[in-house]
């Protein structure tokens, strides 16, 4: 009977989680394609002016550039081109930690126009609402430009292959590729990255989906009462937290009615972040570890992981503070 039990269990997560793996394999494997294209027709010189604005100052090449560019379009697309660049061996580990760090912001840009301007704002009002965006936009600005610094201080030519030839099929120089050639050698050089993404992307997925089915991880939202109690907000501020932790749509709808009588907007702005705090303990394990171990595998997906968080925890923690004092 508990065999049966175990086998629904699986059955039920697997098909769970089938169109999500779907939908994240479908833009892996188009953004690692498309990827290959830009590059075995060039096109990745004809964005390099743009995208060396970044890089120039980090010490990375212009692919990177691209890569970081195309995370303003999708976040699974430019993870994917660096993991790509990874693990060609095109940049070494140190390289690829400095581009994701610098990747921040552009992650942050993409949920402007598709979440904040008509979702959050609406139910915040303009004055919260752009004061919240805003320190949000500043939080991953800074991330972005640690990262700078940190290429510009570490990185050197010694972190870039730059004998891996990112177009293998590629002719002699002097012979033209026709466009199917090109095209060709693109999905040729897709396919190893696919073969080593997708399996890992399933297998983790499903493991996260059937641990967070057996054990109740919740309960991480009661750590909002010391932190409510060290900053000086106002009681209400614990059950806003909480509710925003398992659903930041949600937690923002909460706050809003209260805003003016109990939250001043600074103080309702602060909540909201240190609910964000507090969620990374639940949104690490239910979105960020299958995310990005199924990105870069389990190791260098820690790694990523851990950098992430202790920034934005470092930066969003500075970012109450000041909020508080003024």
């Amino acid at each position: 009977m508990l065999a049966v039990d175990s086998v629904s269990v699986v059955v039920d997560a697997l098909i769970e989680i089938a169109p999500r793996v779907a939908r994240i394999a479908a833009l892996v494997s188009v953004s690692v394609y498309l990827a290959n294209v830009a590059v075995a027709f060039g096109l990745v010189e004809k964005i390099a002016g743009l995208s060396r604005l970044l890089t120039g100052p980090a010490n990375l090449p212009d692919e990177v550039g691209t890569a970081i560019l195309t995370t303003t379009a999708s976040t699974t697309a430019g993870y994917s081109m660096l993991a790509d660049l990874r693990e060609s061996g095109y940049l070494d580990d140190e390289a690829t930690l400095i581009a994701v760090v610098m990747n921040t912001f552009f992650g942050f840009a993409q949920h402007v126009f598709t979440y904040y301007i008509p979702v959050l704002i609406p139910i915040l009002g303009i004055h919260v609402g752009v004061l919240y965006v805003g320190s949000r936009a500043l939080i991953s600005l800074a991330i972005t430009l640690v990262g700078i610094l940190a290429g510009a201080l570490l990185l050197s030519e010694a972190n870039v292959d730059e004998d891996v030839q990112l177009d293998p099929d590629a002719l002699d120089d002097d012979e033209e590729q026709t466009t199917k050639q090109r095209l060709l050698a693109a999905w040729d050089r897709t396919r190893p990255t696919l073969r080593r993404l997708i399996p890992r992307l399933v297998v983790i997925y499903t493991l996260v989906t059937l641990l967070v089915g057996q054990y109740d991880i919740t309960g991480i939202t009661g750590s909002a009462d010391p932190l409510v109690a060290l900053v000086g907000l106002p009681a209400a501020a614990v059950p806003v937290i909480a509710v925003y932790t398992l659903d930041t749509t949600s937690g923002t709808a909460t706050i809003a009615p209260l805003l003016g009588d109990v939250f001043t907007p600074r103080q309702a702005v602060a909540t909201l972040l240190l609910g964000g705090i507090i969620s990374f303990a639940v949104s690490t394990f239910k979105r960020s570890i299958p995310f990005q171990y199924g990105i870069w595998g389990a190791e260098f997906g820690t790694k990523v992981i851990v950098v992430n968080t202790a920034l934005k925890i470092v930066f969003i923690s500075l970012t109450v503070v000041v909020l508080l004092a003024i």
